[in-house]
C-alpha cells in the first residue's frame, strides 16, 4: 500500500513539474518591437464572441461593458496596419443584426476601415479585416465556407458540425503593391474539419498567390508541425513561428504553444520575429487570446 501510494505520489509530482515546465517554456518574454514606416505591420486577434442574451457571467452583455476598454487598448498596441478578427460576433436568435464588437472598434477607431463585411444575410461579418486607411486602398474581399459547398453562406463543416470560414480582402498600398489576407478560423474539435478546412484554403489561395503575395492569418486550433498547418506549407505558405502561448484561457495560463498564426506566401520577407503581446490590458483580459504580430517587406 504504502509503495502503491510513493508511486502515485512521484507520478503527481512528475505532472505538476511537467505542467510547470510547460508553462514556463510557453511564456517566454517575447520581443515586442516597433513598427517602421518602411515595413507593413500584420496581426491576428480571436476576441470571442458575445452572448447578447446574459446580461451577466463570462462573455455576456454585462462582460462585454468591462471589456470592451481594454480590447480598445490591445488593439492600438499593436499599432498594425492589417487586422484580421476571429470570433467578432454577437450571438442572437438566427442571424444576430448586432456585432457589439464591430460596432465599438469601428466607432473607437476611425483611423481604420473594415474590410470583409457586408449585410450578414449576404456576407458573414464575424470575421472583418481592419486596415489602416492612411496605408491601404482596399480592391476587393469575399468569403468562403468550410464545407462540401464552400459557396453557400452559413454552410456547416464537411462533418456537419458548426459553420467555420475564411474571409479575405485585397489591399494595394502607397507604393503600388497589390496583395491579399486570408483570415481564417478552424473548428477546435474535430481534426478532420481543420485538414479540410486547410486544404481548402490552400486549393483557393492558389491563383491569387500566382499573381501576388498572400497573407493567410487565423486561429487555426492547431501548433506548428501539424497536419492542418503542413497543407498550407505544402502550398509554398511559409508560417513565422510566435513563440509560447497565443491563448491563455482567459486567466492568462500560458499552457499550449501558439494556435494563432501568421503565414504567408510570394516573396513576403519578415523584418524581425513575429510576437504576441501578451498581459492584461488596463487590468483586465480582453478575450482568451494574445494578440499576435508581425512585420514584414513585400516583394
Amino acid at each position: 500500500m504504502i509503495k502503491a501510494l510513493r508511486r502515485i505520489g512521484i507520478g503527481l509530482l512528475s505532472l505538476v513539474g511537467l505542467l510547470v515546465g510547460m508553462v514556463a517554456c510557453n511564456s517566454l518574454p517575447q520581443p515586442v518591437q516597433d513598427p517602421t514606416a518602411a515595413t507593413l505591420r500584420v496581426a491576428t486577434y480571436n476576441v470571442h464572441y458575445i452572448w447578447l442574451n446574459r446580461q451577466t457571467g463570462d462573455w455576456s452583455v454585462g462582460d462585454w461593458d468591462r471589456r470592451k476598454g481594454p480590447l480598445q487598448a490591445a488593439f492600438r498596441a499593436m499599432d498594425a496596419d492589417v487586422v484580421g478578427f476571429q470570433e467578432m460576433e454577437s450571438f442572437g436568435r438566427g442571424v444576430a443584426p448586432q456585432n457589439l464588437t464591430l460596432d465599438w472598434l469601428m466607432e473607437q477607431n476611425p483611423d481604420y476601415g473594415a474590410a470583409a463585411i457586408g449585410d450578414p444575410a449576404e456576407f458573414p461579418y464575424t470575421q472583418p479585416i481592419f486596415y489602416r486607411r492612411a496605408a491601404l486602398d482596399l480592391r476587393d474581399q469575399g468569403w468562403f465556407f468550410f464545407s462540401d459547398t464552400p459557396d453557400v453562406i452559413y454552410s456547416r463543416t464537411f462533418n456537419g458540425s458548426w459553420p467555420a470560414f475564411a474571409s479575405w480582402a485585397e489591399f494595394e498600398d502607397r507604393t503600388g503593391t497589390v496583395f491579399r489576407v486570408y483570415n481564417i478560423h478552424t473548428e477546435y474539435r474535430s481534426a478532420s474539419n481543420r485538414r479540410l478546412s486547410t486544404a481548402l484554403v490552400a486549393d483557393r489561395i492558389a491563383e491569387p498567390a500566382s499573381r501576388m503575395p498572400v497573407f493567410v492569418i487565423g486561429d487555426f486550433n492547431a501548433i506548428r508541425g501539424s497536419a492542418t498547418l503542413r497543407n498550407l506549407e505544402e502550398a509554398s505558405v511559409t508560417f513565422w513561428p510566435a513563440q509560447g502561448s497565443t491563448y491563455h484561457f482567459n486567466r492568462g495560463l500560458n499552457l499550449f504553444p501558439a494556435i494563432d498564426h501568421i503565414g504567408g506566401t510570394g516573396g513576403i520577407a519578415p523584418v524581425g520575429d513575429v510576437f504576441s503581446i501578451r498581459g492584461r490590458f488596463e487590468g483586465e483580459w480582453p478575450t482568451d487570446h494574445y494578440p499576435v504580430v508581425g512585420d514584414f517587406q513585400l516583394p
